[in-house]
């Protein structure tokens, strides 16, 4: 196995800082580069994420490899830092973010750790979400091109009796036209609000009478079936359900913190 990939010294370093050590003793560092020592901790959790392995699982020489890497990665980064890098421009901000985000991911897997959703919370959950379900599906074809007499000559072709697959075929710009525009079943949610609104408009078999433009160009649509959105059983999405409720558990908590901190903004 040749390993030569590295992965990005303050993502590794920030990362291994949040997996404490188990141990309690002293652990002499596997190496030292101008005084910095890299701990066992770092070198494991590096090896796992580089050679999806524990480093007893790796040869002598794979092993001597990615030390060579990690420690070649801390030599840049010293002379980074004495150069000022980290805290000039991108840099700064990329590994003031990446702070954050690893300190913020492991204190969500600390504090969710003993947290549990009850059945009254998973239900309540459930029940909030169906209803904000959009009611109607819909199912359509459409044809898009670039410009707004194109679509008008479509809709004329279509009002002489031309078929709506094969002017999809031949002239939409969209990959649906391999099915002949067919988007199948959606939900209005999932379009831009023109073609969403324009298809609400219309009632089966009809066409748009004009075209309606989105941000992807020009649209002739045809609205072929309606039905009522299918609701999933609770059983069915359960766990989905339980990770929305320690979600909202973690959000507060988040909340919590921020309404109880000295802030002061000034954008």
């Amino acid at each position: 196995m040749k390993i030569s990939r590295l992965l990005p010294l303050t993502g590794l370093l920030l990362l291994a800082a949040c997996k404490p050590s188990e141990t309690t003793a002293p652990v002499k560092p596997v190496a030292t580069v101008n005084g910095t020592a890299i701990s066992r901790d770092i070198f494991e959790f590096y090896a796992k994420n580089v050679a999806g392995k524990a480093s007893t699982e790796l040869t002598v020489e794979q092993r001597s490899q990615l030390l060579d890497n990690l420690l070649r990665a801390e030599a840049v980064a010293q002379q980074a830092e004495k150069d000022g890098l980290d805290k000039s421009g991108d840099t700064a901000s990329q590994l003031f973010l990446m702070r954050l985000q690893v300190l913020e991911q492991a204190k969500s897997e600390a504090y969710l750790k003993d947290k549990k959703a009850s059945d009254d919370e998973v239900r309540a959950e459930y029940d909030k979400r169906i209803a904000a379900m959009p009611k109607t599906q819909y199912k359509a074809r459409h044809i898009l091109v670039s410009s707004e007499d194109a679509a008008k000559a479509i809709i004329a072709q279509l009002k002489k009796g031309a078929k709506f697959e094969d002017l999809a075929k031949a002239q939409s710009l969209d990959s649906s036209k391999n099915s002949g525009g067919d988007l199948g079943w959606f939900n209005p949610s999932g379009m831009v609000k023109p073609f969403a609104d324009a298809v609400a408009t219309l009632k089966k078999g009809e066409v748009t009478p004009a075209p309606v433009k989105t941000e992807y160009g020009w649209h002739v649509i045809r609205l072929d079936d309606v039905r009522d959105t299918p609701v999933p059983p609770l059983e069915q999405v359960k766990q989905q359900v339980e990770q929305l409720v320690l979600q909202s558990k973690w959000k507060a908590y988040g909340d919590d913190l921020l309404k109880n901190a000295k802030v002061e903004k000034n954008l």
